[in-house]
């Protein structure tokens, strides 16, 4: 009876022990889900939110700082090829007067006053500079006006055949004054004949056509009031104040200026022609 008495003693005081030491000891579960983590979890989230929009807003910035750079680079370059283009077309218009207005110098085609004579090349010193900008308009609007009409000029688009249009447009000049005429009209009637011939053979567009129209017509005007102001005359004139085939020479060579200005906005880049 004792042992069992003790046993069942011993036992008593055990599960009176556990149940104490169940009632001191925290329970996990209590500690997990007590006041001092909960407002960690509800803390977090509003500032993880705010993190995440300082960082979209960071990259919004960069990205709008790369794209505002990367524009205002492509505006530097268009701008810089735009003045470079500009440069080479006035120094070959610039070059093709000086040659050409020697040229006629010298066949007493066109007569200066003697003050004005003694400068670069027997030449009046206008002249080049006047000629070299009105070849830098003409040259840098024939590919801007192609961009206009959406009409891209894709015929004969390599240097090529650039340099046998500015060879054409030499000729063309040399026979205004080396070939000789009964008259004035015939050798004009031959002078539109080769330069509509330049046109069709070298260029083919409707941009084409009209500008070296339109470039012809503002030239020949031009040409009517510094003749009539005394600036300079021309010999045996039979269209107002000039030769009525100066409009010729003006018309190829708005085209051979125009080709030199497509050709250089492209890049110098050679494409296959389409004849």
């Amino acid at each position: 009876m004792n042992k069992t008495g003790g046993f069942s003693l011993e036992q008593t005081l055990k599960t009176s022990g556990d149940q104490a030491l169940k009632c001191q000891m925290p329970r996990l579960e209590d500690h997990c889900w007590s006041c001092s983590c909960a407002p960690r979890v509800e803390t977090k989230h509003p500032s993880g939110a705010k993190w995440f929009a300082s960082k979209a807003e960071e990259m919004m910035s960069i990205i709008t700082s790369v794209l505002s750079n990367a524009y205002g680079s492509l505006h530097d370059v268009r701008t810089a090829n735009l003045i470079r283009r500009g440069l080479v077309l006035f120094t070959v218009g610039a070059f093709l007067a000086l040659v050409l207005n020697l040229l006629q110098i010298q066949r007493n085609v066109t007569l200066f006053p003697e003050e004005v004579m003694t400068t670069l090349f027997s030449s009046a010193w206008w002249i080049p500079p006047c000629c070299g900008t009105g070849a830098a308009v003409v040259g840098l609007l024939y590919p801007c006006l192609d961009s206009h009409l959406g009409e891209p000029h894709k015929f004969k688009r390599e240097w090529a055949s650039v340099m046998r249009c500015i060879a054409v447009f030499v000729g063309i000049n040399h026979a205004s004054v080396k070939l000789d005429f009964d008259n004035n009209v015939q050798l004009s009637l031959t002078l539109a004949a080769l330069s509509l011939g330049l046109w069709w053979t070298f260029d083919r567009s409707r941009s084409g056509f009209g500008l070296g129209i339109t470039t012809a017509f503002l030239a020949t005007v031009f040409t009517q009031l510094l003749v009539y102001n005394g600036v300079y005359q021309y010999t045996s004139p039979d269209f107002l104040y000039v030769r009525s085939w100066l409009p010729c020479i003006f018309f190829s060579g708005g085209v051979t200026v125009g080709n030199i200005g497509r050709q250089l906005a492209m890049g110098g880049v050679e494409k296959p022609h389409m004849d």
